[in-house]
């Protein structure tokens, strides 16, 4: 009887402890000309030790290669369908039986989200049709018999008027009523996560003398704020973002909609006008970061202490074809030839002394100096002769030097002349917007690569 009890009592504490703990996953974008197979990457998933996936869409290989495993999977309808769906039932229906029915429940697919953080973008007809595409998804789900599948959306920060202090939480003006309260209708009454993409990166580097870069990396020892409307007192940048949406929630009626962190990391490199961005903050926040999930009993925030917060770590791999700052392609774990990027482990599990030493920050104060913009190696020919004729045909005589005649003409190569207009044009338009990218063709350098009397512009910071 006594060993019989304690056998319960022991499966019992076994579950009970598999049930309470945060378990970590993983997004898996594809934005890389350069990235490992489906089936690859599987492999790689299941040796990071995530307990689930997130794609951004539906890439069947991806969902095939994701048969009978342990994995749980959250996939994606694509932000230009949105309008559409919203509108059309039958599309909905045939969207949720090519995309679900098909590989379910082989592929153990839990999380159907609606687009990726909508209400970023300018686009107020896609705002307007968000949410009665996410009802058309979950009546077709419902009328295929599949119940196991959350419904959702991915938001960022933005979707916020005011954040600080965390109790003052307030969602914008104009998606309150438009968007928001509709949407966490929907949440609630599905039993739903209001899915929340959170980078305490950002902040900080936004800020980095008022924010304390070890408060934004979730190892502060003496910094602390206390919020003077609710009381309570933050440890780390994070549980601020998190609880900032909770408060925003509670303030639209909603307090008990539980929280899915869809996205959150660190980058393990960028540009050189990007503080902070490096292997050793990266690995540091996400291996703390996964604690806090995985902690046993939860921890949750000082908003919602001891609730569990499911998650999903940005991102498998460096991917090399996403726009935007060096930043956005370097928040990967693993780089594109599968070899780790720094040791971690999503279970929480591994002890930090038996990772291997992490390389010392390098850019956590922000770089003095001059910067210049040049043609990446091994770009694409044709591809650097369609960005030259881009960036020369922005006006302000940025490509001037470069013609016959000019300072800068010779030597008489594509890629020199590239270069110059490279450069030429960020130092003009990087005040505007304008970035070193080029759809990957162009990469930062703080080697000036004048000559005599041509003198190729660049950016000082």
């Amino acid at each position: 009887m006594g060993f019989v009890f304690l056998l319960f009592l022991s499966l019992f504490v076994s579950f009970s402890g598999a049930e309470i703990s945060g378990k970590v996953g993983v997004n898996y974008g594809q934005l890389g000309n350069n990235l490992p197979s489906p089936s690859r990457s599987v492999e790689l998933i299941k040796s990071l030790n995530a307990k689930r996936v997130k794609i951004y869409d539906a890439n069947p290989d991806i969902l095939k290669a994701l048969k009978h495993t342990d994995i749980q999977v959250s996939i994606m309808v694509p932000n230009q369908l949105i309008v559409n769906i919203s509108a059309n039932q039958t599309l909905a229906d045939d969207w949720v039986r090519s995309n679900v029915v098909a590989f379910y429940p082989d592929t153990m697919i839990r999380y159907l989200l609606v687009g990726n953080e909508i209400i970023s973008s300018t686009d107020t007809q896609t705002w307007d049709n968000l949410v009665p595409a996410m009802r058309k998804i979950s009546s077709s789900l419902k009328a295929h018999g599949i119940r196991k599948v959350k419904v959702g959306t991915p938001s960022a920060m933005d979707v916020l008027q005011s954040s600080f202090p965390p109790s003052n939480g307030t969602f914008r003006s104009d998606i309150s009523g438009r968007v928001m309260k509709p949407m966490l209708q929907f949440l609630n009454r599905t039993k739903s996560f209001f899915f929340l993409d959170v980078y305490p990166y950002f902040p900080w580097s936004s800020d980095p003398v008022n924010i304390k870069l070890d408060y934004a990396l979730l190892q502060a020892t003496n910094t602390t704020y206390t919020d003077p409307g609710s009381g309570l007192t933050y440890t780390n940048m994070f549980d601020q973002m998190v609880d900032a949406v909770i408060f925003a929630m509670n303030r639209l009626g909603y307090p008990d909609i539980r929280v899915f962190i869809a996205e959150t990391g660190w980058p393990n490199g960028g540009d050189y006008d990007q503080i902070g961005c490096n292997i050793y903050n990266a690995a540091t926040y996400n291996r703390n970061v996964v604690k806090k999930f995985t902690s046993i009993p939860p921890v949750g925030t000082p908003a919602r202490p001891g609730r569990v917060l499911p998650s999903f770590i940005f991102s498998l791999y460096n991917e090399n074809q996403k726009p935007g700052p060096g930043t956005e392609r370097h928040f990967g774990l693993l780089y594109p030839n599968a070899l780790e990027v720094y040791g971690i482990d999503l279970t929480g599990k591994t002890p930090e002394s038996e990772f291997k030493p992490l390389p010392e920050p390098t850019n956590n104060e922000p770089y003095k100096g001059k910067i210049w913009c040049m043609v990446a190696k091994g770009a694409n020919k044709s591809d650097v002769g369609s960005a030259l004729s881009y960036a020369c045909s922005q006006g302000n005589k940025t490509c001037d030097p470069i013609q016959p005649g000019g300072k800068c003409h010779k030597p008489d190569s594509l890629v020199w002349h590239a270069s110059y207009a490279f450069s030429s044009y960020w130092s003009q338009f990087k005040k505007a917007g304008g970035t070193c990218y080029f759809n990957g063709l162009a990469s930062q350098t703080i080697k000036d690569p004048s000559y005599g009397s041509c003198k190729f512009p660049g950016v000082t910071l």
